[in-house]
């Protein structure tokens, strides 16, 4: 394969990704829960719309891998992509759209079909822009910054609830299915966690950065 095209398709998936994002709030937005047929027919296009938007995610970094050709536009670009279709999806999931009142009699108590919630998504950015925060701060020293395991294995689990959610509540209605709504609400908690739990051992170099800074000298500072 000639090297112009090795150095230029990691990254143009990359950027397919990023479209591919926009794809699939385009056709998420049309969705309404327990709307007509034909939106649960766009939520099942936009499920099959984010599993290619991963897919592109493992190609790209495995070529850039594989053919070596790893650039500071993929390293900028690559988790800014993953971010806005992770993050783009849950606040899908906690948003209106995704919205359905049980008791209405009682009050009209809105309770979310998914079980996702707003806490739950400013859990997932709080985390991501600490480590955004941390990857400028090691980039800045040249120091190595490789993803950890529990922030690998935090983005597979969000992969996987986003879609398997979006499937269940368009075609089972969590509402009435109690295993698919307890289905959903184990792949969100356990994301949510494994969200929480990845962001821990950055929560931890904070003192280390302080120790090290100028301001970390004076205790009152």
């Amino acid at each position: 394969m000639p090297e112009v095209v090795r150095r230029s398709l990691p990254n143009s998936l990359t950027m397919l990704r990023l479209a591919l994002a926009g794809v699939f709030f385009g056709t998420l937005n049309v969705y309404r829960f327990d709307a007509e047929v034909q939106h649960a027919v766009w939520a099942n296009v936009a499920v099959g719309v984010f599993i290619l938007a991963v897919i592109t995610d493992i190609l790209d970094g495995y070529l850039a891998r594989r053919w070596q050709v790893v650039s500071v536009f993929g390293r900028i670009m690559d988790p800014f992509c993953d971010k806005v279709l992770i993050l783009g999806g849950f606040i899908y999931l906690a948003g209106p759209r995704f919205a359905v009142s049980e008791w209405a009699e009682k009050g009209d108590f809105i309770t979310m079909a998914t079980g996702v919630y707003p806490w739950m998504v400013v859990v997932m950015l709080a985390r991501e822009l600490l480590v955004t925060g941390f990857r400028g701060e090691a980039e800045s020293t040249g120091e190595s910054f490789a993803a950890a395991w529990s922030g690998k294995l935090k983005m597979v689990l969000q992969s996987i609830t986003i879609p398997l959610v979006i499937f269940l509540v368009v075609n089972l209605n969590t509402v009435e299915t109690l295993w698919a709504r307890w289905t959903c609400y184990v792949a969100v908690y356990l994301t949510v966690g494994m969200t929480m739990l990845s962001g821990l051992p950055y929560l931890g170099r904070l003192r280390h950065i302080h120790l090290r800074s100028p301001l970390g000298e004076d205790p009152a500072g």
